[in-house]
């Protein structure tokens, strides 16, 4: 017997303070805890399937870093059962190294500011060491075996003149340093020959750049007096309009949404057992032998969900907002609570329906609105935005933002094909930024399907003499090898995701449809090391049959993996996925040729997809919706 998809809600609680410190005790009391040890990810698991295997077992797990170099371990917890499920040694040759640490961000530039090789380069620059900013960056896999089994970070540097100056202003390139952040030595530091150092400042609420501030805007003030028509139940079960899901919040993934479900009638729908966004990478194509390894996973390698901003209202939320705090552990496996790191409100957002009908004399006008979830996160030079959108439709929406400092260089010249001159000798290299989004599928149940739909022109002839004709074809996706697709806007290209046991009234299997935005995939060439590491983005779609164990599309252990892990392991066993228990991945991003307008500091750039129901429902969804009702009177109907 398995659970529906919307039971067993009380099981998809935010994780307690109080729950993270029994994680604690559990494993100090199993001997797995000690003065080196470090986690460098705790998190909770969700329920699994089977309903007597479920029966409100709160399961946790944890990657356990010894800083001494004694082997990680991950460890899976029962905090109901207070006991240690699992615990398995790892060989971090084989399967990559967990996480970066928080604390080993201070620690590479601490190394290098003993190192004879580092203080050279610098001095040979002509500057003064203790300006110098270091950035701890995830090392890749490379032509370097003796890095195997070791725990790397590369670096580097940036020069910052004041405590408030904008290193990021101030590359100084040419330079780079392998760090091994557990013996606390330096591999090896490579000198290029020192570049000028850009000199203009890029500090961007200094008066010198911004000059005079507007005073022509006039306030916007969004008021909901009898408050927002959302409710809040059990901490984190969201009711509005027809929707009804749950909050869950990831060190790892960050916001996690859970039993997406839609109240059709007197049938409460589900659509989503799980949506989250569970990668990103961020590949940059700047072949200069000083930057030509970068790429970071900030999920896998970094955890976005750990670096969650505190919102603030007026600034990072407008309107009537509803925070959650989320409660993670920090490295030594206390809990610690992140003040409002998710935002939940509604919008208005413009027409759902209208129509001024010549016959009837009807007048009809409806507005939307949208109930929004999101947090906003760091990493390091770059801040995302993650926001999940519902509609009054049966709509879903994800869509990233980003923003904050181009990772920046010096700029070699005129002509330089493989980055943008932002200011006077100073560059900003090409990238991309490249998110999978695990959408766990529940279309009334857990009997789905794929097909790929695309749009066809017909030829004129018999039956299409005019030449006017175009159709549609669907191709059924029927195993995991057939369901690795690309976009192809040029086509049309959508999937439909339906249910081939449930049928609407016109007997047609229930179903939504995924609408990519179809921008380019990874654009590394197929043999690189970052390719082998992100096969995720190499396509847009991959379709997988549900396994308890298949949560990551880069594998569990992302930092310092050589590649083959996740999504190309988990298509090798090829089930069908025909009417089966279905998880979409669905990978979309941007490709970033920085602009001039994006420094000093980046306006935000979006990405994302939507999910719209074809067929899920009999007829519209939103014929019940009510003409508004402004403050002047109602609105003409």
């Amino acid at each position: 017997m398995t659970t529906s998809p919307t039971e067993l809600a009380s099981a998809y609680a935010l994780a307690t303070a109080g729950e993270i410190t029994r994680v604690r005790e559990i494993l100090a009391a199993a001997g797995l805890v000690s003065e080196s040890t470090r986690f460098a990810y705790l998190g909770l698991l969700d329920p699994p399937r089977r309903a007597e295997q479920a029966a409100g077992d709160r399961r946790f797990r944890a990657f356990l870093h010894d800083i001494t170099g004694a082997a990680p371990k991950d460890v899976t917890v029962s905090v109901t059962r207070g006991e240690v499920e699992s615990a398995t040694e790892l060989d971090t040759s084989v399967t990559g190294e967990l996480p970066v640490l928080d604390e080993e961000f201070a620690v590479v530039e601490e190394i290098l500011a003993r190192d004879e090789r580092w203080l050279k380069a610098i001095a040979d620059r002509g500057l003064d060491i203790d300006k110098v900013r270091v950035a701890p960056l995830s090392a890749g896999v490379f032509e370097y075996p003796e890095e195997k089994g070791r725990r790397i970070l590369r670096g580097l540097a940036f020069y910052q003149n004041f405590p408030e100056d904008s290193a990021w202003a101030h590359p100084v390139d040419g330079l780079v340093a392998y760090v091994d952040i557990v013996s606390k030595t330096v591999d090896q530091v490579l000198d290029f020959g020192a570049m000028p150092l850009p000199a203009e400042h890029g500090n961007y609420t200094d008066p010198e750049l911004t000059g005079p501030l507007r005073e022509t805007q006039k306030p916007i003030n969004i008021t909901q007096p009898e408050g927002p028509s959302f409710t809040v139940a059990g901490g984190n079960h969201i009711e509005w309009e027809k929707w009804s899901f749950d909050v869950g919040f990831d060190a790892r993934e960050g916001v996690v949404l859970h039993n997406i479900a839609f109240q059709d009638g007197d049938r409460k729908r589900s659509l989503i057992k799980r949506a989250s966004i569970a990668e990103m990478v961020v590949p940059y194509g700047d072949p200069s032998p000083v930057r030509s390894w970068q790429n970071y996973f900030d999920t896998g390698e970094y955890l976005v969900g750990q670096y969650a901003n505190s919102l603030e209202l007026g600034c990072d939320c407008l309107g009537e907002i509803t925070y959650l705090s989320p409660v993670i552990a920090d490295g030594f496996g206390n809990p610690r609570e992140i003040r409002n790191g998710i935002c939940m409100h509604e919008e208005d957002w413009s027409i759902l329906a209208k129509h001024s009908d010549l016959w009837t004399g009807i007048n009809y006008t409806r507005r939307n609105r949208r109930m929004v979830v999101s947090f906003f996160t760091t990493i390091g030079n770059y801040d995302y935005g993650f926001y999940w959108y519902l509609y009054l439709d049966g709509t879903i929406e994800f869509e990233a933002k980003a923003t904050g400092i181009v990772f920046t260089s010096a700029h070699p010249g005129k002509g330089y094909p493989y980055a943008s001159e932002m200011a006077p000798g100073l560059g900003a290299p090409f990238h991309q930024h490249l998110f999978s989004a695990r959408l766990d599928m529940a279309l009334d149940g857990f009997s789905n399907r794929v097909e790929e739909e695309e749009a066809v022109r017909v030829p004129i002839g018999p039956g299409n003499e005019r030449g006017n004709a175009f159709t549609r074809k669907r191709t059924l996706l029927a195993t995991e090898s057939e369901a690795v697709r690309e976009a192809d806007m040029a086509a049309g290209r959508t999937w439909h995701i339906s249910n081939p046991e449930s049928l609407n009234r016109l007997g047609e299997p229930v179903g939504y449809k995924l609408f990519p935005q179809g921008q380019p995939m990874l654009l590394a060439d197929p043999e690189s090391s970052v390719a082998r590491r992100a096969t995720f983005a190499t396509k847009d779609l991959w379709v997988t049959r549900h396994a308890e164990e298949e949560r990551y599309p880069t594998g569990d252990f992302v930092n310092q993996h050589a590649g083959g892990a996740g999504l190309p392991a988990y298509i090798q066993q090829d089930r069908s996925i025909d009417g089966e228990d279905i998880v979409l991945w669905h990978t979309f991003g941007l490709t970033h040729y920085p602009r001039v307008e994006d420094w000093p500091i980046m306006p935000v750039d979006t990405a994302g997809f939507k999910l719209r129901p074809d067929g899920f429902f009999d007829r519209s969804p939103v014929l019940d919706v009510p003409a508004s009702k402004p403050a002047g009177g109602h609105c003409h109907r």
